[in-house]
């Protein structure tokens, strides 16, 4: 018997629909892998350009050493005088790399315009670019090695002012501070109290003046061997704004025609900080230490070529009942010992004291402006007597 076509194919159409319906489903797509995280990019080295411009306005009512930042009154009969400089102004480049020989490295330039005038009717007003300090430190866990120019191990503080920058306050009144060339090597130890061993090796110097250019060896320099320098420090509280104390130890030679006589000191220094209260000075007793930025008033030698001894040092103390005011003051001394300033015939020569006093107030409002106000009384005593200055420096700029 012959099936119709059509009734055939309706038959295939019902048998293959449930045969369909008997097929798996198609298996679902594959996941994907996650993505691999982005790798955080590498630290990079930074560069930073910091300072400021300072103007400062002042008033001397007494002959001294230098006008705008005095050191010491001066013998001279008195002459009183006012003025303004921008010479204090700083410009500085920091350096940063976080991976250099295993360790951090931060890198400082540090100038300003004290290094003198242009022989010319601008005087003052054409101040000429001085190095300050220039200092490279590679920091690991626990060491720090640090090259360049910077002041002493053992008289690294100086007072707060914005009145005296291009010389610290106290120079030659108790703060050894003149910036040398040097190696340092930093050793620390503790988390909460850190105890630091340091030793350095530094650019002879014996605090004379050179030339214009050319140079030529100082007295330390014939000596032909380094300052070396010893500090222990004990620190605590934060890293970025610790208290500390320390004891430190500095040796170095000079030489007076054939003979060789040594520069040697014992310092001690503090900074603590209890609150809105600042605590900050050093003190140190040794001879012959005009190299380290005006020991003994500058004086390295007696007129019958002694070796002078002196003592002293600096406090000061600094308050901020807000953040934006800052109120302080502070003294230095240096006392050479007068048997070294005595001549054959017994008569006293040079300079015999040196006592400084100062109080300041820094105003910095929200925003790069800063202002300051400081009253400074100098007293010098010479064989003839005491000789006495006040000195008043108003202070305003910006940083950057």
């Amino acid at each position: 018997m012959r099936i119709p076509s059509r009734v055939a194919l309706a038959a295939l159409a019902s048998l293959a629909a449930p045969l369909a319906g008997q097929n798996p489903p198609p298996p679902p797509p594959a996941p994907q892998p996650p993505s691999a995280p982005t790798p955080a990019p590498a630290a990079k080295r930074t560069v930073e350009l910091t300072g400021f411009v300072l103007v400062n306005g002042f008033f001397t009512n007494a002959r001294v050493n230098n006008s705008d930042v005095p050191q010491f009154a001066d013998s001279l009969p008195p002459a009183s005088a006012g003025g303004g400089t921008i010479r204090q102004s700083r410009l500085g480049v920091l350096v940063t790399d976080p991976d250099v020989l295993h360790g951090s490295f931060a890198g400082e330039v540090d100038v300003d315009f004290f290094g003198g005038q242009q022989p010319s009717t601008g005087g003052r007003t054409f101040p000429l670019l001085r190095l300050r300090r220039a200092v490279g430190t590679v920091s690991w866990s626990s060491l720090q090695v640090m090259f360049g120019q910077e002041s002493p191990l053992v008289a690294e503080r100086s007072p707060r002012s914005l009145a005296s920058v291009g010389f610290p306050d106290f120079a030659g009144a108790g703060n050894l501070w003149l910036w040398l060339p040097q190696f340092r090597a930093t050793l620390e130890q503790g988390y909460t109290l850190r105890l630091a061993e340091q030793v350095a090796v530094l650019a002879p110097s014996a605090g004379t003046a050179q030339g214009l250019f050319n140079t030529q060896p100082d007295s330390a320099e014939r000596a032909r061997r380094p300052f070396v320098e010893g500090r222990v420090r004990l620190g605590w509280g934060p890293t970025d704004d610790p208290s500390e104390v320390a004891i430190g130890g500095h040796l170095g030679w000079l030489a007076s025609g054939d003979t060789l006589f040594q520069s040697r000191a014992v310092t001690a220094d503090a900074r603590v900080r209890i609150g809105v209260v600042e605590v900050l000075g050093e003190a140190f007793t040794g001879r012959a230490l005009a190299g380290l930025g005006g020991g003994g008033i500058g004086q390295n030698l007696g007129p019958t070529g002694a070796v002078v001894r002196t003592k002293g040092g600096w406090g000061q103390l600094n308050v901020r009942p807000r953040q934006e005011v800052t109120l302080g003051g502070g003294c230095g001394i240096d006392d050479p010992d007068d048997r070294d300033l005595t001549d054959l015939a017994g008569n006293l020569r040079g300079r015999l004291k040196n006592f400084v006093c100062e109080g300041h107030v820094h105003l910095a409002p929200p925003g790069p402006l800063m202002f300051g106000f400081e009253f400074r009384r100098l007293e010098t005593t010479y064989p003839s007597g005491k000789f006495t200055a006040n000195h008043i420096n108003v202070a305003a700029g910006y940083r950057f």
